[in-house]
């Protein structure tokens, strides 16, 4: 059974970082490929980055390029979130995904396994 847990949400000033983790266990860790998604209340969920494992390729939407940054550490079975130069848009509930696909994707409906989501609130 896959299973994702997600943590290092909280509450930051704009400007302000955080790192996000998510631990994913279940299979070759190596082997998914990984994305994170966000939704904000009443909004739909949004994606954000997404790194293939078979190429290497890393996809990051517009509104982060330059600010967040994803990693992955196989050895942990972790990947990361690097958030900087945070905004009060950025508000919302992060969700790591993972799925078994060769290439990064990015829409939520190409990724199996979800994590519980981890707040993100940037005040302004």
């Amino acid at each position: 059974q896959v299973q994702l847990v997600e943590s290092g949400g909280g509450l930051v000033q704009a400007g302000g970082s955080l790192r996000l983790s998510c631990v994913v266990s279940g299979r070759t860790f190596s082997t998914y490929t990984v994305g994170w998604f966000r939704q904000a209340p009443g909004k739909e969920r949004e994606f954000v980055v997404a790194n293939g494992w078979a190429t290497g390729t890393t996809y990051y939407a517009d509104s982060v390029k330059g600010r967040f940054t994803i990693s992955r550490d196989n050895a942990k079975n972790t990947v990361y979130l690097q958030m900087n130069s945070l905004k009060p848009e950025d508000t919302a509930v992060y969700y790591c995904a993972a799925d078994g696909r060769r290439m990064a994707a990015t829409s939520y409906t190409n990724y199996a396994y979800w994590g519980q989501g981890t707040q993100v609130t940037v005040s302004s």
